[in-house]
């Protein structure tokens, strides 16, 4: 269950995951899309005995962040987002998820790049 407060997400995000415990936002409509995407992420820290995830996901998130020059498109394209916002809609999506599924995501470009690098 979400633990719903003023000061946890800071800024202008409306939820986050610090291991496995799920903070949101006071006033944000808290979905179960939303509730779907953050237990995609306590799968990916169990799997990854949740320190190294985090080590994982900076490193990640710094390597794209030099690759896109931007802190909001680095952000979308860490692979453990990528499948957790494709998947949020999936109602038995944790179920079927095979174990470290995020790695496929690492190296596909996302399908709004791949549009955008035609162009």
């Amino acid at each position: 269950m979400p633990i719903v407060n003023r000061y946890i997400p800071f800024r202008t995000f409306a939820a986050v995951n610090i291991f496995g415990l799920i903070f949101v936002k006071k006033g944000y409509k808290f979905t179960e899309a939303d509730l779907r995407h953050e237990l995609i992420h306590t799968r990916q820290m169990r799997e990854l005995l949740f320190i190294p995830f985090y080590i994982v996901y900076f490193g990640e998130w710094l390597v794209r962040l030099i690759q896109y020059r931007s802190l909001l498109r680095a952000y979308f394209n860490v692979s453990f987002e990528r499948e957790a916002y494709l998947h949020q809609a999936e109602r038995d999506y944790l179920k079927k998820r095979p174990l470290y599924a995020w790695r496929h995501y690492l190296r596909k470009a996302p399908a709004a790049q791949n549009a955008s690098s035609r162009r």
